[in-house]
This record gives C-alpha cells, structure tokens and sequence, in this order.
C-alpha cells in the first residue's frame, strides 16, 4: 500500500458557504412555493414546492465532508472501503461525504507522548444523569513522539538477570502503510521495540568482561552495557528500524533510560564491584608506595650520606611499606640508643 495525498482539497470554507446560501435559498423557495400555492394553485407551485423540500433536505449533505486538520495532522480516507487519498497539513478541507477516516489505533494508549487524544460527549441517561463518552478521533499525528515502554528483565551475554528500560522517539512518515499494512501500528512498534531489545541486550555483557565479542568479528573486545551506551542504543535502533519499515515509521533515536542488575543478584554484583575496586586501589597504593622507597633509598645513597647493609635496608623497606600501605596513622618510634 502507497501513500496518496490527496491536494486540492482546502476549499472547506467555499463549501461551506454555498451549503449555507443553498440552505437560505431552498428554505426561502419552499415559503414562496407554499404561499403561491394557497393563493393561485397550479401544478409549476407543486413542482417548485417538491424541489424546495428536496434541496432543504440535502443541500446539507456536503457539510458532512468537512474536515479540519491542525498542523503536522493526517487523516487517512476510505470510500466504501476503497482506500482514496491521505489529507496531510493544516487547514479547511471538504471531501466527499460519503468518506470515512481510517485510525485503527485511536483507541490504544501507551506510555508515550503525543497519544491521539479524545473528545468527550456528554450523554444522557434515564437512571444516572449524563455521563461522560470518550470517542476517539481518527487523526493521525505527524509528530515526533517519545515511547518509554516498560522495563524488562534480560539475561545479559554472560547470563547474569539485568532489568533495561528505552525510549524510543519515532514518527510516522507513510500514513497508509501505517494504516492498511499492520493491525495496529501502536501495539506494533511497541512489541517490535521490546522484541529488538531482548536481541542486543543478549549480546553485550553488563559490564566489560575478557573474551567477549560483542560486535560479531571473532575478536574479543571491551563492549558493555554500562560503558558502550550509545553503541548499543544505536544498535538497537537500526534493529527497530529493519522491523518497522513495513509499518511506514521512522525511528529517530532510541536511549537506554534505566540499566541496573536484577534485584536477585544486586548485592552480590555490588560485593563484586566494591571488591574490584578495593583491589584496584590496592595495587595503586603498592605501586606508589614502592616507587616511594625506591626514591628514598637512592636519595640516601647518593653522595654516601647513609650507608645501610641488606639487613638495614630490608627493615627501612619494611617499615616504610607498612606506613606508605597501611590503613591508619603511623605510630613512630624514636630511636635515642645507637645505630647498631
């Protein structure tokens, strides 16, 4: 199904004033036929009478083909079935009146901006007043619209339970592929987004873990969830994409909004992380603080200012590692006796 603009069509405002003169003038045709007819009779005041009544009952009929639009709104036309055309852009619009506008997701609402909104009509009833009825307009948004769908709870390359949550900005581009061509393209993009989703979430592991290839070139790399977010956001996008192509939308950006493990493993994974991150410091403080002795001994020994044997050495290496390394302040002691 291709999309068909229909242009030409804003001329809401010529039609309306026509139905309104016609109506005026067949209701003004109708008084002045009766009166003739009570006065002379005849059978032109007959024939001028029925063609009164009959323009007074029809000259309305173009009025049901108008059709206001906003900007960046489309309305999807069917005559009889028969797909005619798309009014795409704001304005005055007058259509056959025998048309009907196509939106078989007026209904359905996500967690997303830009839903299609309703109008409510209150309606009376014998037993409870008047209530409120929602009837959904068939117009279609031309908007950029933002969908957040719900967060999902994936296993990650390495098979750890991680809970991702995306939004996805989208817009439709071919309102008859929009249409005709899925049931319901809201609850379509919606599935599409979350089945491309679990795909790529399952390559890529949480965090940068050795001998993972994440890109699908046999070489180990350091892809992760947490440190390749705009890869993989791009990744998933152009996945959405390839699915929703039939369904005529355009996906703008896809975002991971909320990455986190699974509340089961949360603590554990957090001991692990806090315990990676004690060890890095560690070894930073062990290389800093040899460097530190080192420097200490050649000062010492340069220009033989302080000669130490290796036993001397040994426990100035000693004592300066346990102060450099340790966790709390160093107690010194002062040594008043002999060196030796």
């Amino acid at each position: 199904m291709k999309e068909k603009v229909l242009n030409g069509k804003k001329n809401g405002m010529l039609v309306l004033v026509l139905c309104i003169l016609g109506e005026i003038a067949s209701i003004a045709l109708l008084i002045w036929a009766a009166i003739r007819l009570e006065t002379d009779g005849g059978a032109l005041n007959n024939a001028l009478l029925i063609v009164g009544m009959i323009l007074t009952f029809t000259v309305w009929i173009p009025l049901v083909g108008l059709r206001v639009l906003g900007p960046q709104e489309a309305l999807v036309l069917t005559l009889f079935g028969k797909y005619i055309g798309t009014l795409k852009g704001d304005g005055f619009y007058a259509v056959n009146p025998f048309c009907s506008a196509v939106n078989p997701a007026a209904k359905t609402k996500l967690s997303q901006s830009g839903d299609v909104k309703t109008v409510s009509m209150p309606v009376t009833t014998s037993a409870n007043g008047s209530v409120a009825v929602e009837i959904p307009s068939k117009k279609l948004s031309l908007k950029i619209m933002t969908l957040n769908n719900s967060r999902q709870k994936i296993n990650d390359c390495l098979g750890n339970p991680i809970e991702i949550g995306i939004a996805v900005t989208w817009r439709i581009t071919d309102t008859a592929k929009a249409v005709f061509n899925v049931d319901n393209y809201k609850e379509y993009l919606s599935l599409q987004c979350d089945s491309a989703l679990r795909n790529i979430v399952r390559i890529y592991p949480y965090d940068v873990a050795p001998g993972v290839d994440t890109t699908g070139d046999g070489v180990a790399d350091e892809g992760s969830l947490r440190g390749s977010s705009d890869i993989v956001a791009g990744r998933i996008r152009d996945e959405i994409q390839t699915r929703v192509d039939e369904a005529g939308i355009e996906i703008v950006e896809a975002r991971i909004t909320y990455l986190a493990y699974a509340t089961e493993i949360a603590a554990v994974m957090l001991q692990r992380q806090q315990a990676s991150a004690i060890i890095d410091a560690r070894k930073m403080i062990v290389e800093g603080a040899v460097g530190m002795v080192e420097m200490a001994l050649d000062r010492l020994s340069e220009g033989g200012r302080v000669e130490l044997d290796d036993e001397r050495k040994a426990a100035m290496v000693s004592n300066l590692l346990v102060v450099l390394c340790g966790n709390r302040d160093a107690q010194p002691i002062v040594n008043s006796g002999s060196l030796y």
